[in-house]
């Protein structure tokens, strides 16, 4: 059983402050005005178990929503809601499948209609939500790194082994600042940029460029994956914290997309770091439903996990939402959730992926989808799930064989990285011009996923002549849907906005219609452009 523990966290003074009610930006200092209130000396002090304590909180932030159960004393206020719209998992999923060929959310609450429809504006209370979130967790990560640099914690008398440890520690607190730092640039490019080698004080930081901000993210993983520990495949004894693996996996993903960041292709880098991690050990989760449930945190397959831990980690948004907010009533025992808040459908779009290939009935992924339990597949009114839309399940709160977790709160990890991704980067990375890589090995990994997800295997693999990008893009919605990756899929593949490729509801008609351009980012939240003068806002809004 999982035993890193969110909840319990001891919350340090300089962790558990909050963004402020008026701007993110002002509170690029989530940190105290004031060194003092740092204490750091009886905060920390020598011994190892503050620091530990420090760290997991940066952690907590990508899970939890604050200090307590649901949204109890959360991180993040400033006209949020910290349990939804600040909640790491809940507002990265709603704005990378929401606005996609994937899933519609049938709920009218602020924020969700205009992500159906990609219609959403600067004051969206979900993208201030996020953009307030990643920038607690940049700055909790600032915090712990300006209090445990060698000079600290020798004038603090730990000993030799303690500061080995906790440079480790560093590392990890720099992936962690990385992994939010890459989500800044894919949702909202250009952004205030803030580390701990800034001045702590009300000051407004400067705004960084998407080309810059991209260098650092570089930089941080490649230095950092050094004092990372080695990748070590199944639960172990720091399953859950990021290592090697991890960091591979992230440049994979940034390199991938970074025509899209930058305009310059790195398909030759995305390609090296996929064999790093492909070299490490990992193989496919054998059966693929079995990726997506309780105790996922055996598979074979997960390089780096969001852990969520039953009451340790209850909360409204993450897994909770995910077991909940998506799953039809009829399933809810089967799931094995608390609730069925039924908001969720996807679209006939994604049922169309899937139908868009040989043997498609073959294809277990698809199995996951329940048209039968509808009376309308397609989305004729937006604001109700009632045979609207297909209920679709990914999650289960449930063990592979079949036994149950503890309690009924959420204990499935949600696969920030895994494998399958890996392999799929690295077919489109050669496909797109890549060297280092092959188109032999790119089928063959291509084909590793199909044949773990059909029941008939003859029926699985794919011809040379098949693997084009229009495929992969494909297999990639069958492969990934609902894990958020959707949006950032789609924009690299020049599909999110055009009329060559819609969906319902894009654009806000039924049958869908082309967007303008500038939504492919996200506006920076109206609260930052009016207090940081030093911001330009993002074109179009």
């Amino acid at each position: 059983m999982k035993t890193f523990k969110y909840k319990h966290i001891v919350p340090l003074a300089f962790l558990s402050l909050t963004l402020g009610t008026t701007s993110c930006v002002n509170d690029l200092d989530t940190i105290p005005l004031s060194p003092d209130e740092l204490v750091s000396e009886t905060t920390f002090g020598k011994d190892l178990a503050p620091y530990t304590n420090s760290l997991a909180k940066i952690y907590a932030g990508y899970i939890i929503s604050g200090n307590s159960g649901g949204d109890g004393e959360q991180d993040v206020k400033g006209g949020v809601d910290g349990g939804s719209h600040a909640s790491f998992l809940r507002c990265m999923w709603n704005m990378q499948e929401l606005p996609t060929d994937e899933a519609h959310c049938a709920w009218n609450d602020p924020g969700i209609p205009d992500f159906n429809t990609i219609s959403w504006s600067a004051s969206s209370p979900w993208i201030k939500g996020s953009y307030y979130r990643l920038y607690y967790q940049v700055n909790v990560a600032n915090a712990f790194l300006r209090e445990t640099t060698e000079d600290k914690l020798q004038g603090r008398g730990c000993t030799a082994e303690t500061i080995a440890q906790i440079k480790t520690y560093r590392a990890e607190a720099r992936f962690l600042r990385a992994y939010a730092y890459t989500y800044l640039l894919d949702f909202y490019r250009n952004v205030p940029f803030v580390t701990e080698e800034d001045k702590i004080g009300n000051v407004f930081p400067d705004q960084i460029m998407a080309p810059e901000l991209f260098t650092y993210i570089e930089s941080e993983l490649t230095e950092c994956v050094n004092d990372l520990p080695e990748p070590t495949v199944g639960y172990h004894a720091t399953y859950g914290h990021a290592n090697k693996a991890a960091a591979w996996a992230l440049l994979s993903r940034l390199y991938l997309n970074a025509e899209t960041y930058i305009g310059q292709s790195k398909y030759t880098e995305c390609i090296t770091y996929c064999n790093q991690v492909i070299n490490a050990g990992y193989s496919l989760e054998p059966t693929y439903l079995d990726m997506f449930k309780a105790d996922n945190h055996n598979s074979p397959e997960m390089i780096f996990p969001l852990r969520y831990e039953g009451d340790q980690t209850m909360t409204w948004g993450g897994m909770t939402f995910l077991l909940c907010g998506l799953e039809p009533k009829a399933l809810m025992d089967e799931i094995n959730a608390k609730d069925a808040w039924q908001g969720v459908r996807a679209k006939s779009s994604l049922l169309k992926t899937f139908e868009n290939q040989n043997a498609a009935d073959q294809d277990s992924r698809k199995d996951l989808l329940h048209p039968e339990l509808t009376a309308n597949v397609e989305i004729t009114d937006p604001f109700s799930y009632v045979d609207n839309g297909i209920p679709t399940v990914k999650f289960y709160n449930v063990n592979k064989d079949g036994s149950l977790p503890p309690s009924k709160e959420a204990w499935v990890d949600f696969p920030a990285f895994r494998l399958g991704e890996i392999y799929l980067n690295y077919a489109e990375a050669v496909l797109r011009g890549g060297s280092g890589g092959d188109r032999g090995t790119a089928l063959q990994y291509v084909n590793a996923i199909r044949n773990r997800a059909y029941k008939d295997k003859n029926a699985a693999p794919i011809a040379s002549s098949q693997l084009t990008l229009d495929f992969l893009l494909d297999e990639r919605g069958r492969e990934f849907f609902y894990e958020a990756q959707r949006r950032t899929d789609l924009i690299r593949f020049n599909k999110f906005t055009s009329g060559e490729y819609v969906w319902p509801w894009k654009g806000g008609i039924a049958q869908g219609t082309a967007v303008k351009d500038y939504y492919k980012v996200f506006p920076i939240p109206s609260d930052d452009i009016g207090s940081n003068t030093k911001l330009v806002q993002n074109e179009g809004y």
